[in-house]
Parts: C-alpha cells; sequence; structure tokens
C-alpha cells in the first residue's frame, strides 16, 4: 500500500549505494541471488528458533533486494533479470510461514498454511494481471520489469508483518491469520481491478 511513496523516499540512498556497487562490478543479477541466499538463511535461523537474528538477516536480505532493481537501471536491465527477480521474491516470501511452521508445528502450522494460501492468492491475481496487461499492450514504468499492481499488502506490509513475527513469535498464529485476511483483501480488490480493467 505504501511501497510507491516509501521507494520515493529512500530512492537517493538507495541509487547512491547502487552507484557504489556498480563502479565496483556487480551485476544486479548477482545482487538478486545474493538476497535470494540471504533470505533462505533467515528462514533457516527463524526454523531453528533464531528468530531475532532470522529477522536481522531478513532485513539485510530485503535491502539486497531493493539495491538490484537500482543497479540494473543504472546497467542495463534485462527480462531474465526481472524474471528472476520476482520469482526468487515470491519463493522468499513463502519462506518465512514454512519457516515459522517447522520451528513450532503443533502451534504454527495451520496459521502458516493459512497465510500460504493467501500468499498464493496474491501471487497469482499479480502474476496474471502483468501477464493480460503485457498481452494488451500496456508498457511497465521504467523502473519495473513487468506492470504492477498494488493493493493493501505489498512489500512493505509483508515485510512488516514478517518483524512482528520475529519479535512476537509466541504470537506467530494470531499476526498469520490476520495478515492472511489483509491479503484476501488484497486479492479481492486486485480481482476487481482485473475484471474492471479487462
Amino acid at each position: 500500500m505504501i511501497d510507491r511513496p516509501l521507494a520515493i523516499l529512500i530512492k537517493p540512498c538507495v541509487d547512491s549505494a547502487a552507484r557504489s556497487l556498480t563502479q565496483l562490478g556487480l551485476q544486479a543479477d548477482t545482487l538478486t541471488v545474493i538476497g535470494f541466499a540471504l533470505g533462505l538463511g533467515s528462514a533457516g535461523l527463524i526454523a531453528n528458533g533464531y528468530f531475532l537474528s532470522g529477522l536481522a538477516l531478513l532485513l539485510i536480505s530485503r535491502a539486497f533486494d531493493a539495491l538490484d532493481g537500482a543497479v540494473a537501471r543504472l546497467t542495463k536491465p534485462t527480462d531474465r533479470g526481472g524474471f528472476l527477480d520476482i520469482t526468487l521474491d515470491i519463493i522468499f516470501y513463502a519462506s518465512i510461514p514454512l519457516a515459522f511452521a517447522i520451528a513450532n508445528p503443533a502451534a504454527n502450522a495451520l496459521a502458516a498454511a493459512t497465510l500460504l494460501f493467501a500468499f498464493m492468492g496474491t501471487a497469482s491475481s499479480f502474476l496474471a494481471y502483468a501477464s493480460i496487461a503485457a498481452k494488451r499492450g500496456n508498457v511497465p514504468s521504467p523502473s519495473k520489469a513487468i506492470t504492477y499492481l498494488g493493493g493493501l499488502t505489498e512489500a512493505f506490509e509483508t515485510l512488516l508483518s514478517f518483524a512482528l513475527m520475529c519479535l512476537l513469535p509466541e504470537h506467530f498464529a494470531v499476526l498469520a491469520y490476520g495478515f492472511a485476511v489483509l491479503c484476501g483483501i488484497t486479492t479481492l480488490t486486485r480481482l476487481y481491478a482485473g475484471w474492471r480493467d479487462f
């Protein structure tokens, strides 16, 4: 919901860091893979009960996720890079509820499954909209690989939810059910947008 204004706010810092990384010769795809690996490392820590360490690694992972796009824009964005970024992001997002389910199956498994079900709605509606928009010739913004359809739960809200889960792991189930409801609202609004626009 606030991804766009937040991106504008942090853009000067991200662009400055991206310029430094570009001067070091780092490629956008390399940053994408590093960020993904760190994200899976975060999930591994959470699954073993190291919630605060997992949160720290998660935040570093998402910093790489912000930087890969900025580096791509400074060099040459590619369809392969956009594909890799979106695919690995979705896998990362799914890994965190799974990690909490592994950490405490009795308390967390059903809530984690419910949240993953809700993520399927947000991810599929997001990608389906982008696919049909591309078929109809809609041109994405210069900073994005595909046409982005926003909603109530975007990257910032998801990361905030994950942060709260790491800080309050004993309340994971309540937080997961609550965020699943918000994801459901996002899916419904995207379904409406697709019905209206197509």
